[in-house]
């Protein structure tokens, strides 16, 4: 998955005074695009790349490699570089996975940035607080932590057969997928489950079991995998807002998706190699 980086380790202490080096990596997002190049093995711009850049804020290291967010609106565009979608290196052929993962992490922690440059309580203006990773508000003291989104990715069997769907076509997304969904005020996650399959696809389920997790930046959240089984009449009823098929299939005629990066892609190999659930 994206966060499977051994021997390597993503570590994210919070050091407000943290000083960059030359070689230290620095993300600038304009939007949904980073800045970046056409280069595998380096493919985003370090501390000396830039002419004195201001408003960095220390996000993580991995290895020996400390990473920055640089907030400035408007910047000078090193030499080389140009702004791409974060998603498109998901299907870059030999892209570092580590590279993949911080920049997934970072995006995360630059939206909520952007996203709480003021208090959602008085107005004032935020700014980040020295003893932890959080933003506190100039004018009422308000701290505000990272938002993290708690979501379910779900495996439902009916014996040997994977409830296998893809995604609406508005959703831009074209591989085989699972049914997935955000966990909503006062759910446990299991609720999440239960919910998620009657919405999406018009099944009950029971025998709810928990799999693994997952950090997902791109969508600021942490997915949890969870099978289950149906629980009576194994009809599909489609909910056509949300996804564009969704079908029976047999273990052995499983077809992933194009990398092994998503908690998804892991739970589908993982049914379709026979592994109890």
């Amino acid at each position: 998955m994206i966060q499977d980086i051994k021997p390597l380790k993503l570590d994210n202490s919070y050091s407000c005074g943290e000083l960059p080096d030359e070689k230290s990596i620095v993300f600038h997002f304009d939007g949904k695009n980073v800045l970046c190049r056409d280069d595998k093995e380096n493919p985003f711009p370090v501390y000396a790349d830039f002419v004195l850049p201001d408003d960095l804020i220390y996000l993580f290291s991995i290895g020996e490699y400390k990473y920055f967010l640089l907030r400035d609106s408007t910047i000078n565009i090193p030499q080389g570089f140009d702004y791409a979608d974060v998603k498109k290196f998901r299907s870059i052929e030999g892209m570092d996975r580590v590279s993949i993962f911080a920049l997934a992490t970072a995006y995360h922690l630059s939206e909520w940035y952007n996203n709480s440059r003021y208090c959602g309580k008085c107005g004032g203006n935020t700014v980040p607080d020295r003893k932890e990773r959080a933003l506190k508000c100039t004018f009422c003291g308000k701290i505000i932590y990272p938002r993290i989104n708690p979501a379910v990715i779900v495996g439902v069997a009916d014996g040997d057969r994977l409830l296998i769907t893809r995604y609406a076509k508005n959703r831009g997304v074209t591989h085989n997928a699972l049914i997935a969904g955000f966990t909503e005020i006062g759910e446990t996650l299991e609720e999440t489950v239960s919910r998620e399959v009657m919405e999406e696809v018009g099944l009950k389920v029971k025998n709810i079991r928990y799999y693994k997790s997952q950090p997902w930046g791109y969508s600021g959240g942490i997915l949890m995998g969870f099978f289950c089984e149906t629980d009576g009449d194994t009809s599909i009823t489609l909910d056509e807002s949300e996804l564009g098929s969704a079908e029976w299939v047999k273990r052995e005629d499983i077809q992933g998706q194009p990398d092994d990066l998503s908690l998804t892609n892991e739970m589908m190999m993982y049914f379709k190699n026979g592994n109890p659930l």
